[in-house]
């Protein structure tokens, strides 16, 4: 009777001394589970407020080109595309060598190569939306140099028009207005919109409009 209930006492003294380990065991497993699910979370957190941020930008770089395209319209009348605009950030050439994210750091690279988005003189700023975004825009017209505008170093699009003139109707015959055709000649600019925002948040939006 006794030797039974040594042997009892010593299974349940073994049965403590294993419940210990495998609890043990058991809390960094689940504190371990916990920090993951917590970095995840945190982690899905900053790329969703960053793909936020993003779209922001880019509907505040929308802004940039519709304010471009409403300078455009609003100075062709004036003839004064033929020539270059730096203060209102705009180029009568396209200026293909020149890195529109302002980036280009090569030992031969000339201030003529990199354009300086910090410069009012360079470009056109506006003001900083609600959301915290400062937007810049440039404007190149397709062009391979500055002038009056020319087809044949310009992308250019023919633009046709169709109408009718009022005409009159005689006392006794009907009179049928004859038609017309007209066309013009627009150029093509190509706009770039930089915008910058919270977190360092950098975006551009690039847009080819004829007028």
């Amino acid at each position: 009777m006794n030797h039974s209930k040594r042997a009892g006492a010593v299974r349940h003294a073994w049965e403590q001394g294993v419940i210990l380990p495998v609890t043990l065991i058991v809390l960094v497993a689940m504190t371990l589970a916990g920090i993951a699910l917590l970095r995840s979370v945190d982690t899905s957190s900053v790329i969703a407020g960053n793909l936020a941020f993003k779209q922001s930008a880019t509907a505040s770089g929308d802004a940039g080109v519709e304010a471009a395209i409403a300078w455009l319209i609003q100075t062709a009348p004036t003839g004064s595309l033929d020539q270059d605009m730096p203060g209102s950030g705009y180029y009568a050439t396209r200026q293909d060598a020149l890195d529109l994210t302002g980036n280009k750091r090569v030992p031969e690279a000339t201030p003529d190569d990199d354009l300086d988005w910090s410069d009012a003189g360079a470009v056109t700023r506006l003001k900083a939306d609600a959301a915290g975004n400062e937007v810049a825009y440039v404007i190149h017209r397709m062009c391979d140099g500055a002038g009056p505008l020319d087809a044949r170093t310009c992308s250019t699009q023919q633009v046709f028009k169709k109408g009718q003139d009022e005409g009159a109707q005689g006392a006794m015959e009907g009179y049928r207005p004859p038609s017309f055709d007209s066309s013009a000649t627009r150029a093509f600019y190509r706009i770039t919109a930089r915008v910058t925002g919270p977190r360092n948040t950098t975006s551009y939006v690039q847009a080819v409009v004829s007028i």
